[in-house]
């Protein structure tokens, strides 16, 4: 579920991208022998401890940035299956960014969207939100099972790159997702047992990692997906969890899929009367929605070959422009005020028969979206925990996105392994923890109600709705300070967050400049 690291840099120049995820590298791998480098020894790799764990230096670098953080990085082994311990084993992937003071006992936790997104490569891309957090607190990262460095359950297309669940909606029939589902489900057989690589395998994962590094309590930071993940932790083990953070989240009633239709059709809905309200945008540009709607059922009706300049490889291509693919560019472009401010633009672009950079960002999304998702982890998670309450609504057939996610998502989730589901797994988390809950107010997927909905079986909870924001909030303005004040003090409610009242409204923008002063 979670975008928002998918897309932070924004390029305007005849095509806006979104960044991508990157890649998990120990800075003491071993380089390749040669003549010049045989004879001198390699240098000791200093180590550190934590708990029982014993951790060396890497560096966390995701891919398409120059963003790198140094942290110390280890693994540890758990059971694939915990009733039989004796079994396969996985190795999970953990990174440990130490507090820059005195260490308070309680560690914090961030965890990671998707499902299916690595914690240790999506952290640089929001490693300024927790800033103020690492002044006092340890900041640990653990792949969740299937993802990152974690047996990664990754799947490729039929040429041979690695897709996503929602790229493979947006880009094909129900039966061919489900021979996509039947493909990977084999590949992965080897070696992975699917049904162990669900939300509740992963809580006992990090409990593992807690007692590991010697942790009586522990702090948890979930953002999206991961909010899901922080609440079924919070439920199972209270006496372990100090206190939390929800970052744009996932009721534990919510069946992922079903809302997103609606979701999506909202916070575009909030983003164009934007361009009603700005000068020269709605004259400039027109009726953004209206323009949506007029370029869906022309793709619709029948695809638009366009000539662009390929945004990965620079080269020339020629390639149909499909229904699907502006879809997957307005829903992603969603998750970031700043890039569906560039939608009414580019909307209108199009509507005028000047397609490339609606092509070109298409382009760069469906290539990028595979390499951040796990989609065999994704299938376990939402196969396991959500298909059989998955439901097409008929009132959104005609919507931007309709009902095919649903139907893709029940068509993969026929033909792949199911795992176990707790009894009480969609029951609402009822606490007393002390719980911050932070939402963005043009958020596509997670909207504010889902915060509303949340909070009110929470006794020491609060809610945050950021004006004129979107998905994954906890980097924006001085939520960051916020954060780690909350964090010392496990207080939610005597928190003072007036500094929020002075986000600005997004803007939209009225020419490839950007927007209007």
């Amino acid at each position: 579920m979670d975008k928002r690291n998918l897309i932070r840099i924004v390029v305007v120049v005849g095509a806006l991208a979104y960044a991508g995820y990157g890649y998990f590298r120990h800075a003491n791998d071993t380089p390749r022998s040669d003549a010049s480098t045989a004879s001198a020894p390699a240098a000791p790799v200093p180590t550190r401890r934590l708990g029982a764990l014993e951790f060396k230096p890497c560096t966390l670098a995701p891919k398409l940035t120059t963003t790198t953080i140094a942290a110390q990085c280890t693994q540890l082994s758990v059971p694939e299956d915990y009733a039989h311990p004796q079994g396969r084993k996985i190795q999970l992937a953990i990174a440990w960014l130490p507090a820059h003071n005195d260490a308070a006992a309680d560690p914090v936790f961030m965890l990671a969207g998707g499902p299916g997104q690595s914690a240790l490569e999506s952290y640089p891309t929001i490693a300024p939100a927790f800033d103020e957090t690492l002044k006092k607190r340890n900041v640990v990262l653990v792949d969740q099972r299937g993802t990152g460095a974690s047996n990664l359950l990754a799947c490729e297309d039929k040429r041979g790159a690695k897709s996503s669940v929602e790229q493979q909606a947006a880009d094909t029939s129900p039966e061919a997702v489900r021979r996509f589902a039947e493909h990977c489900r084999d590949s992965l057989a080897a070696r992975a047992d699917l049904r162990f690589y669900t939300t509740s395998e992963a809580i006992r994962d990090l409990d593992a990692v807690r007692t590991a590094i010697g942790a009586a309590q522990i702090d948890l930071v979930g953002i999206s997906y991961g909010t899901r993940v922080a609440q079924h932790y919070a439920r199972r083990y209270p006496t372990h969890t100090r206190a939390v953070v929800l970052d744009s989240v996932a009721p534990n009633e919510l069946i992922f899929g079903n809302d997103f239709a609606r979701n999506l059709d909202d916070a575009l809905a909030m983003t164009f009367k934007q361009c009603a309200r700005t000068p020269h945008c709605v004259e400039r540009m027109g009726d953004p929605r209206a323009n949506l709607t007029a370029l869906l059922a022309q793709l619709k009706a029948k695809p638009v070959p366009v000539d662009y300049r390929d945004p990965l490889t620079g080269e020339e291509r020629r390639e149909n422009l499909t229904r699907a693919q502006l879809v997957q560019v307005a829903r992603m472009y969603a998750y970031v005020p700043m890039l569906a401010a560039s939608l009414p633009l580019t909307l209108a672009e199009a509507r005028q028969g000047r397609y490339e950079s609606l092509m070109a960002q298409a382009r760069f999304i469906s290539g990028s979206l595979g390499d951040s998702m796990a989609a065999g982890m994704q299938l376990s998670v939402i196969c396991s925990e959500d298909a059989d309450q998955l439901k097409a609504d008929p009132a959104y057939a005609d919507s931007v996105l309709g009902n095919d996610m649903i139907d893709s998502l029940r068509a993969q989730c026929a033909v792949w392994p199911h795992g176990l589901r707790p009894p009480d797994f969609h029951e609402p988390l009822k606490s007393d923890l002390p719980i911050l809950v932070l939402e963005g107010e043009f958020d596509p997927v997670t909207p504010p109600r889902y915060g509303e909905q949340v909070v009110k079986n929470l006794s020491h909870g609060r809610l945050l709705i950021l004006r004129g924001q979107g998905h994954n909030v906890i980097p924006v303005g001085c939520v960051p300070k916020l954060m780690a004040r909350f964090l010392d003090t496990a207080d939610a409610r005597t928190l003072d967050a007036h500094c929020l009242d002075n986000l600005p409204d997004p803007q939209p923008f009225t020419s490839y400049s950007g927007w209007e002063p």
